[in-house]
């Protein structure tokens, strides 16, 4: 036997530590090389770890939701049981084909079960007869019920006590009803740890919280016009193309709105206790996967078009839904929007998506009817709901952003004006 120990890999930005999220492999599989071997979690994202050689899996550090230190032995393999395999293999295989050929015979009588028989034509009774227990026959007697009327779910169509249940249930009044089921008690709990992304959700969120005073600001935006731009520039898209939606307006409309307000493009570096102001606009855009709220980012949202802004949305927010969002597409935002679509509600209070000082979220927008030069009009109006660190945002800038912002979306000829 040749032992292999592969350690846990610098995974890159000062990680000294990674959790491990799940193991791909087991004690006593056989890896191929570049297979993938494990998933960890950094503080920054989801990595997959693939094998470096060929070999069976000997050992393996950490269960699911332990952190295994850059350096540290993460698996062991033999490496010469990967020259061992083939030979192996390759003998088992016409043993297994001749074992499987001796036993077919022996098994076929059992594929056609008694019961498919088909009656003789001279016993029309033996073709209905109805399978269930003497219980559940007495039951049914006693409910008025017809046996032969409900289709059973058990082997062979045996009618269980829960069919017959159903069948009660779905029976009309009368003399024959039966009462109404009773609810049942439901028992037992689910264990669930909180690892991987759920973890770094939960840090993140609970460190926000605790350390950032927030500031919530909310303001109802008219998107009638914004909608009917939207509509007349999906029509003239492509065939198949996709249909754009407020966002890219919006994350248009912010960077232009972030000219004035630079302090809202900024990031708190705490063990400096500076404020780092960025020219360029990194905007996160907050989506929900599988995993968990992951915040892929749209890097340089100042130097692209509509268009282009659109397309890198959906790419990256694939890409994070996918988990083939890379670290550098979850790093490196100055600003967030999140927005929950359809779900959007009324108003919302986002949390800051730390180290970052400000996020604007996204309501749903609907038709409500408003006064509008002294008469009553149908409008399209939509929320948005935002936050920002009150130690660096004061609440008057906060609101004159977003008034900025409002401005901007209610008449969307401005966000494509060079000032």
């Amino acid at each position: 036997m040749s032992r292999y120990v592969f350690k846990m890999p610098d995974l890159g930005e000062g990680t000294v530590t990674a959790e491990v999220v799940e193991w791909k492999v087991k004690v006593g599989d056989m890896v191929q090389e570049d297979q993938v071997i494990a998933e960890v979690m950094t503080d920054k994202a989801a990595v997959e770890i693939p094998s470096p050689v060929t070999g069976r899996v000997l050992s393996l550090t950490g269960q699911p939701g332990e952190m295994v230190a850059v350096g540290a032995e993460l698996i062991a393999f033999d490496t010469e049981a990967s020259a061992a395999a083939a030979p192996a293999a390759e003998a088992a295989a016409p043993a297994a084909a001749a074992q499987k050929a001796a036993a077919a015979p022996a098994a076929a009588p059992s594929v056609a079960p008694m019961p498919q028989k088909t009656a003789p034509a001279s016993a029309p009774a033996a073709a209905t007869r109805v399978m269930a227990s003497p219980a559940t026959r007495r039951k049914a007697h006693g409910a008025g019920v017809d046996l032969a009327a409900i289709a059973g779910s058990g082997p062979g169509g045996r009618i269980s006590a829960q069919d017959l249940e159903a069948a009660i249930s779905g029976k009309g009044g009368g003399a024959g009803a039966a009462r109404p089921q009773a609810a049942v008690r439901r028992q037992g709990v689910e264990e669930i740890k909180i690892i991987g992304v759920r973890r770094v959700i939960a840090e993140r969120m609970s460190a926000a919280k605790r350390n950032i005073p927030h500031f919530a600001y909310v303001e109802e935006v008219d998107v009638t016009a914004l909608e009917a731009l939207r509509q007349y520039l999906n029509a003239r898209q492509p065939k198949g193309a996709p249909s754009l939606t407020y966002l890219p307006f919006l994350v248009a409309a912010l960077v232009r709105v972030l000219e004035s307000f630079p302090q809202c493009n900024a990031l708190h570096d705490a063990e400096r206790n500076v404020i780092l102001r960025h020219s360029a606009v990194h905007v996160g855009v907050a989506t929900q996967t599988p995993d968990g709220l992951k915040v892929p980012v749209v890097k340089h949202a100042e130097a692209r078009s509509l268009a282009d802004l659109a397309a890198e949305i959906r790419r990256v927010s694939e890409a994070a839904r996918s988990n083939k969002a890379t670290r550098d597409e979850l790093m490196g935002s100055t600003i967030t929007v999140t927005s929950l679509g359809r779900l959007g509600g009324i108003a919302s209070t986002p949390v800051i998506n730390a180290p970052e000082v400000a996020i604007v979220g996204v309501n749903k927008a609907v038709e409500r009817p408003v006064v509008l030069d002294g008469t009553i009009a149908i409008r399209r109006i939509m929320n948005l709901s935002s936050s920002f660190d009150h130690r660096f945002v004061d609440g008057f800038d906060a609101a004159a952003m977003i008034q900025a912002l409002k401005e901007k979306l209610e008449h969307p000829a401005t966000i494509f004006i060079q000032d």
